[in-house]
C-alpha cells in the first residue's frame, strides 16, 4: 500500500527530476494537454493546489512569455516562481476570489490538481476530494471566461456522477480521463470540460 505523502520512485519520479519538474504529477497535465490542447501561447491560466510546481511550471512553459499563471496552494512551492507566474500561499476556501486577480474577461484555462489529506477511508476520502473539486468548479464557473477550460482532479466515489452532472451542465465537451502517469491503484480521476458554455445557455 502507498502511504500518503510518499514519493512513488518509478520512471516518471524520475524523468519529472531530469526534466527540471518537482514532482511525477506533470506527466498527467501533459498527457491531458496532448489529448486535448488545452494550452495557447498567451492564455491566461488559474492553477489551484499548485504545490510542489510542476502544473504551474509546465503551464508557464505551455503559454509562453506573453502568457500569466496564478498559483495557489496552502503549502510553498518547491522551486522558483517562473517570470510570467506568481504565487499566492493560501487557502482557497478562505481566500476572497477578488484576490485571485483574474485577467479582463476572465481566465482562459483553470486547473485543480488539490486532493485532501487521505485517511485510508475510501468513502471519507472521496468525499473530501468532492469537496475540493467543487470549490475548483465554482472557481471556474465565476472566474473562467466563455470558451474556456477547465481540469480537475477527483476521486472516483458516490458524489463522482454528481461532479460530472453539474460539470456538463457549464461546458461543451466534458471527458472522464485517467492519464498513463496516475498510478494503477489510484482512484484518481481527472475531468476535462472543455469550451465553457455562455451563461444564458
Amino acid at each position: 500500500m502507498t502511504h500518503p505523502g510518499r514519493k512513488v520512485k518509478d520512471h516518471y519520479f524520475y524523468q519529472a527530476k531530469r526534466e527540471g519538474f518537482p514532482a511525477r504529477s506533470v506527466y498527467k497535465l501533459k498527457e491531458i494537454d496532448q489529448r486535448h490542447r488545452l494550452f495557447k501561447p498567451g492564455d491566461a491560466v488559474l492553477d489551484l493546489g499548485a504545490s510542489p510546481g510542476s502544473w504551474l511550471l509546465f503551464a508557464s512553459q505551455a503559454v509562453g512569455p506573453r502568457g500569466k499563471v496564478t498559483g495557489v496552494d496552502l503549502k510553498p512551492l518547491s522551486g522558483p516562481v517562473p517570470a510570467n507566474a506568481r504565487f499566492i500561499l493560501a487557502d482557497i476556501f478562505t481566500l476572497g476570489l477578488e484576490d485571485l486577480g483574474p485577467p479582463t474577461g476572465g481566465f482562459d484555462i483553470v486547473l485543480s490538481d488539490m486532493a485532501p489529506q487521505t485517511t485510508g477511508i475510501k468513502i471519507t476520502d472521496a468525499t473530501r476530494s468532492y469537496e475540493l473539486a467543487h470549490t475548483a468548479l465554482m472557481v471556474a464557473l465565476k472566474h473562467l471566461k466563455e470558451g474556456g477550460h477547465f481540469v480537475a482532479k477527483i476521486f472516483q466515489g458516490p458524489d463522482f456522477p454528481n461532479f460530472l452532472a453539474e460539470v456538463k451542465k457549464a461546458y461543451r465537451t466534458v471527458k472522464a480521463f485517467k492519464p498513463d502517469s496516475t498510478r494503477r491503484e489510484s482512484k484518481e480521476v481527472f475531468v476535462v470540460a472543455l469550451d465553457k458554455k455562455r451563461l444564458s445557455e
